[in-house]
């Protein structure tokens, strides 16, 4: 069995524990909402949604994206969990209001408590120590550990802080995302970075005998996986019940995102080596395989997110809006198997549309289908369905004086400006309010491409619109591709698009 990836989804900065049986795992969620999302597992191999940690972190103009304010490329990133004394908790930054974090919950299918902490910390790791002390581990090239209260609020007055390694000189990334590690008595702190000759990340590990003392140490892990030089790093590490290790770490792979990977963890001498000779083997002894529930899936809209969904706002897990929404513009009505949009503000594009809908996209390919009906859209009104980045492209339905057209815009990659004004490709009369849209993409090799298709209800063939659209990670967003529903005006709110029957194809063929 191929192991890595193994999600095949955008599951960046991944930090894992485990707790008995179950390990869980944290990522970063940035601008979608609900946020903080919490996975579990069985084996590290396959995954399944356990919780959302929050629904709202605070509601500020631009994470509800406000007239033409957003969060792009910031929100939440980079979290650490732990469990300390029968809790749970989790500690992350968002760049966008410069604040940090901490969530705690005693069971992590939620609900989790939000607790105030002071300061200002960038990719940091919570350590619980063994004589009851606490500290974090943050920073970037200029790595610090503070000593926190003993209520975990802030920094503890008097206590140690102070800078532990540093990057500086590195003319790419500097050191940082953190996870910090007390094991056999002695304290492991893992980094990522990038090689100082050309782009590529790399995973780093310093040990000190004590936290006042020195850390030493250098990269243990330099490999891509024969995957067009994208280095595998940042994550964090975990033990197996009969005493295995293993690493959670992402690699990028190009539109799609940056995709989990397991790497086999060995201890020589007090020392981490991760896979072998700093590379990741193709096959490892694995923990025994557990199937787990899909973190992708098709939805009718008829039934609720099932029991394991704090924090969904009622819909299936898989679900996330691109920023807060404004749930009363939204309605799920289970009976007639519908979710409707209304629009509330005018918009320039489709980044800018509130109470999209998103799902994640898959490697190394997948499609997406929605039936779209569009009798109660106004003049002016865009609604479809898109793939969601700073690249974006979209088919959807747009209502003029004249009546109904279909319509495919994407906006393209610049390397001067970053992207270019929206271009609209596709253009024509569409005699029904009713009509089925799909894209389908492939990631593969980094491909990174999209291709729009359409049809009326119905209907078996598929007609192809517009030119296949170029996809990039970029950071203007920072996140993978996602599939979006989306509904927004440029003339008149108070429209609205009725959605149904998506369907989310694997490709698997």
């Amino acid at each position: 069995m191929k192991i890595n990836p193994i999600t095949r989804l955008d599951y960046p900065d991944p930090d894992v524990i485990r707790v008995g049986e179950w390990y869980y795992l944290v990522t970063t969620t940035m601008y979608f909402f609900p946020g903080g999302e919490i996975l579990r597992s069985r084996d590290l191999v396959h995954w399944e949604h356990l919780s959302y940690m929050f629904d709202s972190l605070d509601s500020t103009p631009g994470q509800r994206l406000e007239g033409s304010e957003n969060i792009y490329g910031k929100g939440m990133w980079a979290a650490s969990i732990r469990f300390h004394q029968g809790r749970f908790y989790v500690c992350f930054c968002a760049n966008d209001t410069e604040q940090s974090y901490l969530f705690t919950a005693e069971d992590p299918a939620g609900p989790w408590q939000r607790l105030p902490i002071e300061g200002f910390y960038h990719d940091a790791s919570l350590l619980f120590d063994q004589d009851g002390r606490v500290y974090l581990a943050y920073g970037h090239r200029d790595i610090y550990i503070v000593e926190l209260k003993e209520d975990l609020s802030g920094p503890k007055p008097g206590g140690l802080n102070r800078m532990v390694v540093s990057d500086q000189g590195n003319p790419r990334l500097g050191y940082e995302g953190s996870h910090l590690y007390r094991i056999n008595g002695k304290y492991y702190l893992f980094l990522i970075h990038s090689r100082r000759d050309r782009w590529r990340r790399t995973e780093a590990c310093f040990v000190a005998d004590s936290l006042e003392g020195e850390f030493t140490g250098g990269d243990v892990l330099d490999d891509d996986m024969g995957y067009l030089d994208q280095g595998v790093a940042q994550g964090g590490i975990v033990d197996t019940p009969d005493g295995r290790w293993y690493a959670i770490l992402f690699q990028d792979r190009g539109a799609v995102g940056r995709i989990p990977v397991l790497v086999p963890v060995r201890w020589e001498n007090g020392l981490p080596v991760f896979g072998e000779k700093m590379q990741i083997p193709e096959r490892f002894p694995l923990p025994e395989t557990s199937l787990t529930g899909p973190m992708v899936e098709s939805d009718g809209f008829t039934t609720s997110g099932g029991p394991q969904t704090h924090g969904t706002f009622g819909l299936k897990s898989c679900w996330q809006f691109n920023h807060q929404p404004d749930l009363p513009l939204t309605h799920l009505d289970r009976e007639q198997g519908t979710w409707s949009v209304t629009t509330g503000k005018l918009c320039a594009d489709v980044t800018q549309a509130r109470n999209t809908l998103t799902q994640r996209m898959l490697f190394p390919r997948c499609g997406a289908e929605i039936t779209l009906s569009g009798e109660s859209l106004k003049v002016g009104d865009v609604a479809g369905l898109c793939v969601l980045q700073s690249c974006y492209g979209l088919i959807g339905l747009t209502r003029t004086e004249e009546g109904y057209r279909l319509t495919v815009r994407t906006r393209e990659n610049d390397q001067t400006t970053g992207v270019t004004p929206e271009q609209e490709w596709e253009s024509i009369p569409w005699e029904s309010a009713q009509v089925q849209l799909r894209v389908e993409a492939e990631f593969d090799q980094m491909a990174d491409q999209a291709v729009f298709y359409c049809r009326e209800p119905g209907e078996e063939t598929w007609t192809r619109l517009g030119p296949a659209h170029k996809l990039y990670f970029k950071l203007e967003h920072f996140t993978g591709c996602r599939f979006g529903l989306f509904a927004y005006a440029t003339r008149e709110t108070g429209g609205t698009a009725v959605f149904s029957n998506f369907v989310y194809d694997t490709r698997e063929d």
